[in-house]
């Protein structure tokens, strides 16, 4: 007799039986590895990955506001959360930039979709990049957090290749509440992200 299957649960936030698997790796092996790794006397003082902000700029935003559309709506496929438009700070004569103009998009994730938009990160974006050796080790701020630049959006999965007018970069963002870079490089390498050896 056939056993009927689970359905699969659907990965959203609101369901509160969901599990993202790198949460529950964090939880079960990450914490403990580095509580023998750097000597913490709780779990609590081991370091999390606390948001991760996804930013693109859209230069040519100023003279046409069409490209600017076109990156939020990339945005949003890609981590499931509208994005904010960012806005000039201040005007700069030489890039035809005034004030107050809208020249990117931004998005802040945390909780379960930024797990999920960091698992498919390491496991499915970078992948895919050409000639991938692997990512910078020396990206890190002093502080425990870690930027990295992606050259086209086209290696996220969602992304239609088809229906892209222009391929573009963005900057990922992701804080943790590491107190050193040294924490933060362990906490990310057992996360999985594929550093350049």
């Amino acid at each position: 007799m056939a056993t009927k299957k689970k359905p699969v649960v659907a990965a959203t936030p609101e369901n509160p039986n969901y599990v993202n698997r790198l949460m529950k790796k964090y939880r079960e092996e990450i914490v403990p590895a580095l509580i023998k790794e750097f000597g913490y006397s709780t779990p609590m003082q081991a370091p999390k990955i606390e948001k991760i902000v996804i930013n693109i700029g859209v230069g040519e935003a100023t003279q046409n506001s069409k490209p600017l559309d076109d990156a939020v709506a990339e945005l949003a496929t890609i981590t499931g959360q509208k994005p904010v438009i960012t806005k000039a700070k201040k005007s700069i004569a030489t890039f035809k930039v005034r004030e107050g103009q809208s020249i990117g998009c931004k998005v802040t994730l945390r909780g379960v979709r930024m797990y999920e938009f960091l698992d498919k990160l390491v496991s499915i974006a970078l992948p895919r990049v050409r000639d991938f050796r692997g990512v910078s080790r020396n990206a890190f701020d002093g502080h425990g957090n870690y930027t990295l630049g992606v050259k086209e959006q086209l290696i996220f999965p969602e992304i239609d290749y088809d229906k892209v007018s222009k391929v573009r970069g963005m900057d990922v963002v992701i804080v943790t509440t590491a107190r050193s870079d040294q924490e933060a490089y362990s906490l990310l390498e057992k996360i999985g992200m594929p550093f350049r050896k």
